[in-house]
């Protein structure tokens, strides 16, 4: 039994579609609820999918097997999350896991601490072009490179870290999470950053 948390954007709607496309696979899960503080969207979710609407995003504390937040805001990660962290549910949190430093090392630890088991994050990650890049670092025969992604430094959802985590995850994945030094260069349009690592 699962809740999703946050369902503004198409996330929700595309995990729904997939496990409504094949019931087999997905027969031992059941959505048990969904929330968002758009009601107007959580109702449109709750239409198209049959699944029921929330009133709160912790009424499902202490029934949830686990959880997903996909809400577009990621301000509003860690408050979803944060109750059901004592039950020790496994989480799926989307980009970005938090917009607050201090908040994602307090979300952390306090997961770390009830066993929760963790996931989310960026996809574009798993890119078959990033594995290939990969493989290739990895053999020696590249030894720099050029990674580019959309963001959006003016939202509501965030700022900067409405998308840069797509940005990030795929250069930590290609060349390291823990760079020497990183500069970053304005431009009108467009923000380059020099990430640069040891070798």
């Amino acid at each position: 039994k699962i809740v999703m948390l946050g369902c503004e954007n198409s996330h929700v709607n595309t995990f729904l579609s997939i496990m409504q496309d094949a019931p087999d696979k997905y027969r031992d899960i059941e959505v048990i609820g969904v929330y968002s503080e758009d009601t107007e969207a959580m109702q449109k979710v709750c239409d198209a999918f049959g699944v029921p609407a929330m009133r709160s995003y912790d009424e499902a504390v202490g029934i949830a097997d686990g959880i997903v937040v996909t809400a577009r805001h990621g301000g509003k990660h860690y408050p979803y999350a944060k109750p059901y962290i004592a039950s020790g549910v496994p989480m799926f949190i989307d980009k970005p896991i938090t917009v607050d430093e201090q908040e994602a090392i307090e979300f952390m630890r306090a997961c770390r601490e009830a066993g929760v088991r963790l996931t989310g994050g960026s996809c574009c990650k798993y890119a078959k072009e990033i594995a290939d890049f990969k493989t290739q670092i990895a053999q020696g025969d590249i030894r720099g490179g050029l990674v580019r992604a959309p963001i959006n430094m003016d939202n509501p959802y965030g700022g900067f870290f409405f998308y840069s985590q797509h940005l990030v995850e795929m250069l930590g994945e290609l060349f390291g999470l823990y760079p020497c030094a990183v500069r970053g260069y304005r431009a009108p349009n467009t923000v380059n950053v020099i990430f640069r690592y040891e070798n």
